[in-house]
């Protein structure tokens, strides 16, 4: 666990941010090996071939935070002496204030006694679980996880050219996306990929035991077992439900 109280946030967001990184992933592996380079001044960073420096892929970047090993902290992207006055990354600090989620509003966090168990492991948990909720905050996608060197990494928000995220394309990734991720409460990020992706979504029941989300690509049914848990994704594509 990294920060807990951050959980509930991080996990609504979860099933969203993975799919949004899979095709990040996609289209990072097409370009071969590569090299990515962050330009704090301009807010850019880029993906660059080695093989082929022409082949870029360069999007508007927004720091989200730093997690360091030295001082073993957190340091909101808000507070950062090189986070800039992002108004969308400082809209996480106002959302914690609104909400009574100290963990949001304030500066900096301390790394909590566990993580000394895997220092690098726990990093990068917690950078995925901050680009998670960054996402849910602001609904830009996708992220990246920087390693800056001594162990630090950099959270950044992306503005990629890339495709927004069809049903179509969720149903295609779902198989390999699902057996990686723990869903806390798959009902919820369920309703929050159909939200943060702007797609319709209708439950099939008052009992909530399954979810149909569509758009101009098709349709997808979640079913959820006795435990709320997904079991099962039926789709038909190329067809959307009248009504």
């Amino acid at each position: 666990m990294t920060f807990p109280a951050l959980a509930p946030l991080a996990d609504r967001a979860a099933l969203f941010a993975a799919l949004r990184q899979d095709q990040l992933v996609a289209a990072t592996d097409a370009l071969g090996e590569h090299r990515w380079d962050v330009d704090l001044a301009a807010g850019t960073l880029a993906f660059t071939s080695e093989a082929d420096p022409s082949r870029r892929i360069v999007a508007r970047a927004s720091l989200v935070a730093t997690i360091a090993p030295g001082p073993r902290s957190l340091m909101w992207a808000w507070a950062h002496p090189q986070g800039g006055a992002d108004p969308q990354i400082a809209a996480l600090r106002d959302y914690g204030t609104t909400y009574g989620i100290a963990e949001l509003s304030q500066p900096e966090l301390p790394f909590p006694a566990e993580a000394d168990a895997d220092v690098d492991g726990w990093i990068s948990g917690a950078a995925h679980q901050v680009a998670a909720i960054a996402e849910e905050i602001t609904g830009r996608s996708p992220y990246y996880s920087a390693p800056v060197g001594s162990g630090t990494r950099a959270v950044f928000l992306l503005d990629a050219p890339l495709p927004a995220l069809t049903v179509a394309d969720a149903v295609t990734a779902l198989p390999r996306i699902l057996p990686e991720l723990s869903l806390s409460d798959a009902r919820s990020s369920v309703w929050d990929l159909a939200r943060l992706a702007g797609w319709s979504m209708q439950w099939t029941d008052e009992a909530y035991s399954g979810a149909v989300v569509s758009d101009a690509t098709g349709s997808a049914t979640f079913r959820f077992d006795e435990y709320a848990r997904i079991a099962g994704v039926e789709s038909t594509l190329g067809q959307v439900p009248q009504g």
